[in-house]
């Protein structure tokens, strides 16, 4: 028995041993910051951004024509507010909406950038303007904030980039590498009509890029458990996109003779069943540079847990959301209360985690319901995309630029749930990014395609001094 309780002591020795010298190793991968110099912005560039909002270029459905009016009327706005780049920069327009500007760099040896954005916006609840501080396309300007549809998703990205870029030419910069700012119209329905087709003709004209930087990361304030310091997310991939629809057909019936199998309770049992039988959770990249990143600016002990993943992982990876999520998001069935329907329908929602696959997701769906159940992929559906470097010189210039723009930040690589345009600029550029320096915190991330949309006026600013210098570092 001695041996036995020896044995063990040992043997938790060392593996305490473990858990300390791994994380002893894990030290902060954060890289030092220089100051760089103020950059003297206009006075108008709230009301620029504010103009910007009032185009209601709303995108409602994939199968909705774009409103024209609200298109070409925003494009006519950006001409005027920002003649320079519109004088010294070409314009293409894809698909009559989607916006391309070249800026022609001195040194053609060079590998351009593409800096991205996109022009729509969701639509507003219309029983939810009562909850708006002011108008969402209204563009008011407070003390503290400019509000509307747009502020944050994307326009307030879009405006601050031309702004960055006015800025620039107004000191006559000139980039030795090219520049490309592309603006897809439909990025809110997919993109197909918008990025895709930008990306489609970059590659024609045989254009590849060194990086493209897309939304779709930013700074999170108070969100991180253990940080009191922003974290940077710059995210290196997306997770995939891809809806199916489960069909019931039966023969229906009277309530009052139901049948054993009930039209829409096979439908109730396959929702129930999919969500209880829900993707794996996996530790895979770049959710593992999470990890390593995060884990580095933690306290010992929760440095601990994520220095030795091993010990708890599945709760650090439910936190994170790392596996494939379902989503019921439609139901429809029954036309009268006495009548069992024919058909039943609901829509599931999955967000891909890389490694698996839309084939691979509807493998599981047919795998886990009935069989009497139809299964039919619908709307628009993508793959997980590619996971950037974390180890190109692009990286590292994206980087050091944000650590020099918030030196009290903690920069993280990650994975994006949502969809973004990046995902069609892989084929043409070396690396893709999505960052930029929005700040997110608890009470605003509900404002995303949310109630009260609105960015506050020191944040807009940092946003084109980030852009700002981030074109001079590439350039």
């Amino acid at each position: 028995m001695k041996k036995i309780v020896r044995l063990l002591l040992a043997l938790v020795i060392i593996v305490f041993g473990i858990l300390i010298i791994n994380t002893l190793l894990l030290k902060s991968k954060q890289v030092a910051s220089t100051p760089l110099e103020k950059v003297q912005l206009p006075n108008d560039v709230y009301q620029n951004l504010s103009k910007a909002i009032q185009y209601p270029t709303i995108s409602f459905s994939e199968d909705a024509i774009p409103d024209s009016t609200a298109f070409f009327g925003f494009h006519r706005f950006l001409e005027e507010a920002f003649p320079l780049t519109h004088a010294k920069l070409s314009l293409e327009k894809i698909n009559e909406y989607s916006l391309l500007y070249t800026w022609e760099g001195s040194d053609p040896s060079k590998k351009p950038i593409i800096l991205m954005s996109h022009q729509d916006v969701v639509p507003v609840d219309e029983p939810t303007l009562q909850d708006w501080e002011a108008g969402p396309f209204e563009g008011k300007i407070t003390d503290t904030n400019i509000i509307g549809r747009g502020t944050m998703d994307d326009k307030g990205t879009l405006v601050g980039l031309l702004e960055a870029v006015e800025k620039l030419l107004e000191e006559s910069y000139q980039p030795t590498r090219t520049i490309y700012l592309a603006s897809g119209h439909d990025e809110e329905i997919g993109g197909a009509n918008g990025a895709a087709q930008i990306a489609a003709h970059l590659k024609k004209k045989g254009v590849h890029a060194m990086m493209t930087l897309d939304e779709g990361g930013f700074i999170a304030e108070n969100l991180v458990p253990g940080i009191d310091k922003p974290v940077a997310m710059v995210n290196l991939a997306e997770k995939g996109f891809a809806s199916f629809r489960l069909i019931v057909e039966t023969s229906g019936g009277h309530s009052s003779q139901p049948p054993r199998e009930n039209t829409i309770g096979m439908l109730a049992q396959a929702i129930v069943d999919l969500e209880n039988n829900q993707l794996p959770y996996k530790l895979v990249k770049p959710i593992d540079y999470q990890f390593e990143y995060m884990g580095a600016e933690l306290p010992f002990f929760q440095k601990m847990v994520f220095a030795n993943p091993w010990l708890i992982k599945k709760p650090i990876l439910e936190a994170m959301n790392a596996h494939t999520t379902t989503a019921p998001t439609i139901i429809n069935g029954g036309i009268k209360n006495n009548v069992i329907p024919t058909v039943a329908e609901a829509t599931i929602n999955f967000r891909i985690l890389p490694g698996e696959t839309i084939a691979s997701v509807k493998q599981h769906i047919e795998s886990t319901i009935s069989d009497k159940i139809r299964v039919e992929p619908v709307g628009f559906l993508t793959n997980p995309s590619p996971v950037s470097s974390i180890e190109s010189e692009a990286y590292k210039t994206l980087e050091k630029t944000i650590r020099d723009m918030f030196p009290n930040s903690v920069v993280v690589p990650g994975l994006v749930g949502g969809g973004t345009d990046a995902r069609y600029f892989y084929d043409i550029s070396d690396d893709v990014y999505r960052f930029y320096p929005m700040r997110i915190g608890p009470d605003s991330m509900t404002r995303f395609h949310g109630i009260d949309e609105k960015i506050s006026k020191d944040n807009y600013t940092e946003i084109i001094e980030f852009a700002y210098h981030l074109i001079k570092k590439f350039g």
